[in-house]
């Protein structure tokens, strides 16, 4: 990503703590369904797959040695690469050891970590493992999620890379473009556990629908909050969202973005700009929680808080079948509870 002052999701993050949540996911230009042509390689001889950029990254054999940000490791894992999986950046270990969520089922204690938080990556480390492919997110067109600006000239040198749209396109396609990836990588789709996630990832969907269905225009908000801004998040951006409105969930859709077009940021004082009836609150470490946010008086004066009409929202879910039926499945329980508050 380039060095332009221009607010986007990057910018965001980088300015530190809460406010720099982007509750929402940052977006970038589709690129249709490239990443589904031409993967191959898998039975020997030369590698080659075409990524979202697009662009065909090539190998002269089935890369074996691939490092990743956290999310894209876990959902490639997700769908069934194991021992290729090497090394990781991006949250990967909270303050406690455990696992972050991004990680996923990832083995953190076993799987190499190169950075733990944005701006983090070692160069060093990453050449000791002797990659031989760097799989990211790219929310910005040509950009390398979590992958720093300032030494990416050294860093994107020493192996090729694949990058996956994540933003502006509903969630099947960087799911389905992770798939056919770890499948060129040696994943086997037909693998058990990917049907019966892939299978739990439709029927929870098929129930968010009918559940939307039944709950007679319940409006959903997805939100953050930060001690200085309660952020209205743009439904058309983030690829969770996009898919969630394509099953029927009616979201508020604030007036007047900015950030790059994610979000609405309004005062605590106009927090009640857009009453909803059901809030989805980013869960997020940067973003203040439930128990933060009774301090301030005009968080408790909104519909849905008064009606305790409040589900987590992953905003940065992962792109996976495994990874996202469990998010289809919360919403659904929430919508079910709500009721329209006006």
């Amino acid at each position: 990503m380039s060095s332009s002052p221009r607010l986007t999701r990057r910018g965001l993050l980088a300015a530190g703590g809460a406010t720099a949540l982007g509750a929402v996911l940052a977006a970038c230009g589709s690129s249709g369904d490239k990443a589904s042509e031409g993967a191959k390689g898998t039975g020997g001889g030369a590698w080659t797959f075409t990524d979202d950029r697009p662009q065909t990254v090539t190998a002269k054999s089935v890369p074996s040695r691939v490092v990743a940000f956290t999310g894209a490791a876990a959902a490639l894992a997700d769908f069934g690469l194991d021992k290729q999986l090497v090394g990781v950046f991006g949250e990967t270990k909270t303050a406690d050891g455990k696992a972050d969520p991004q990680a996923g089922s990832l083995d953190v204690d076993k799987i190499e970590i190169i950075g733990n938080a944005w701006g983090e990556f070692s160069i060093e480390k990453y050449a000791a493992l002797r990659p031989e492919l760097l799989v990211t997110h790219m929310y910005d067109p040509g950009a390398y999620w979590y992958v720093p600006d300032e030494s990416k000239d050294k860093i994107l040198p020493l192996a090729p890379q694949a990058l996956i749209s994540t933003g502006r396109v509903t969630i099947t396609q960087p799911i389905e473009h992770y798939a056919k990836l770890a499948e060129s990588l040696g994943a086997d789709l037909g693998a058990q556990k990917v049907v019966d996630a892939k299978a739990r990832f439709e029927k929870a969907s098929e129930e968010l629908r009918q559940a939307v269905k039944a709950a007679g225009g319940v409006k959903v908000m997805a939100c953050s909050g930060s001690a200085d801004l309660f952020y209205v998040s743009n439904p058309k951006i983030s690829c969770d969202l996009i898919y969630f409105a394509e099953l029927g969930v009616e979201f508020i859709q604030p007036e007047k973005t900015d950030g790059g077009d994610y979000y609405e940021g309004l005062s605590w004082e106009n927090a009640g700009k857009y009453p909803a009836d059901l809030l989805l609150l980013d869960q997020r470490s940067t973003a203040l929680q439930p128990k933060d946010l009774a301090a301030k008086p005009s968080w408790g004066q909104l519909p849905a808080v008064k009606a305790e009409q409040i589900t987590p929202w992953d905003a940065v879910p992962r792109f996976s079948y495994a990874g996202f039926a469990p998010l289809i499945e919360r919403l659904t329980a929430a919508i079910q509870k709500s009721r329209k508050l006006s």
